[in-house]
């Protein structure tokens, strides 16, 4: 059987493939139907990459939903109503389908993403695991591994690292 996969989705094909059946960025996008097409994919995408570090322990906090919403808000120029329902989406998407879609999802932000949006993604990413207090081990290595799909390197990441405070996974001060 073929059917349309979030990946064909993403880049605006409108016939079926052989790909698989994906849901992740096409529910956000449906949420997001009032703004242009690309730009509904960026924050689908964004928030989707966010929910991977926030979830990355198995539990989403309040704090590290707040602050996911914060910063699709200000991200996204969104309305503060429909930045919580894209954050949501992404949380739900994310617990339901993270093992198929963690990778298509990052790699398809990377390639719509600017240098410097993906730059942009790797601070917002300290900041969701920043949150509640606590970068767990499972969130620096969630974070690590998206920042290697994003194409930055091991310095890079670390450099990032650094730059957010976080020294090793444990309780900030």
């Amino acid at each position: 059987m073929i059917k349309f996969s979030l990946l064909d989705h993403l880049r605006g094909a409108r016939a079926p493939s052989d790909l698989g059946d994906t849901e992740t960025v096409v529910r956000i996008v449906k949420e997001l139907d009032k703004l242009e097409p690309e730009r509904a994919r960026y924050l689908a995408a964004f928030a989707y990459v966010l929910s991977r570090v926030a979830g990355a322990d198995r539990h989403v906090s309040d704090d590290e939903t707040a602050a996911m919403v914060s910063v699709v808000e200000r991200i996204g120029k969104l309305p503060r109503a429909q930045s919580m329902l894209v954050v949501e989406i992404a949380k739900t998407q994310n617990r339901l389908f993270a093992g198929t879609e963690d990778f298509l999802v990052t790699r398809e932000f990377s390639a719509i993403a600017s240098d410097a949006q993906r730059r942009e993604m790797l601070d917002c990413l300290f900041a969701i695991a920043q949150a509640d207090r606590m970068v767990s081990a499972e969130e620096d290595v969630e974070m690590r591994q998206i920042a290697n799909q994003l194409g930055f390197s091991h310095a890079e990441y670390i450099a990032a690292r650094l730059a957010h405070g976080v020294t090793r996974t444990s309780r900030l001060e």
